[in-house]
């Protein structure tokens, strides 16, 4: 009974930050969504792709359900961080239709197999995991980079959330005032 509520519940949590990803994406202009706005060039359009990479991977090979779609393989040096930007030629709706076909087979994946199912991950140090393991692990990863969607998208054009509104004048009084305590802490 609480195997297929842990499931469900992870799984449920999955699909929620899913949608919050390609949330980040709407309203804005190919250049906004594809500009490196990190020191090391992370971009809104990369996460995409990047979380549509790794979720292929660990709800597909390491299940024995590899996606139908080719894909770079985890052990292609040669294709290591190409994950995480959009070339000019991979357009918008590429990815983001590469993304939604990925979760569909995750999602049969997940539905299809018992939490403790085995599964092998070969670039862990413990490779031989469960379902649970890879829900959690993908539930974690996705939500981490739905953080840095989260700042990305106020650095571009003040957007924090899922809401669209905006309250400048709470947000400038807020800002101010946690400047005003650092500078007092400082």
């Amino acid at each position: 009974m609480i195997d297929e509520f842990a499931k469900e519940y992870l799984h449920g949590d999955l699909r929620e930050v899913r949608e919050v990803m390609l949330h980040k994406l709407e309203g804005l202009g190919e250049y906004d969504i594809r500009r490196p706005l990190t020191g090391t060039g992370t971009n809104l359009l990369g996460l995409v792709k990047h979380l549509t990479l790794s979720e292929s991977r660990y709800f597909g090979e390491v299940f024995g359900r590899p996606f139908p779609e080719p894909m770079a393989r985890w052990d292609d040096l040669g294709q290591r961080g190409a994950d995480m930007w959009a070339t000019e030629h991979e357009t918008r709706g590429e990815i983001v239709e590469r993304y939604r076909r990925v979760w569909e087979h995750s999602d049969g994946t997940i539905e299809a197999l018992a939490i403790d199912a085995p599964g092998h991950v070969p670039w862990w140090p413990r490779p031989d995991v469960m379902l649970f393991n890879v829900l959690v692990h993908m539930l974690t990863e996705t939500s981490r980079h739905a953080g840095h969607a989260d700042i990305l998208r106020e650095q571009l054009d003040g957007a924090t959330g899922t809401n669209a509104q905006r309250d400048e004048a709470f947000w400038e009084a807020r800002r101010k005032e946690i400047e005003r305590a650092a500078k007092a802490a400082g």
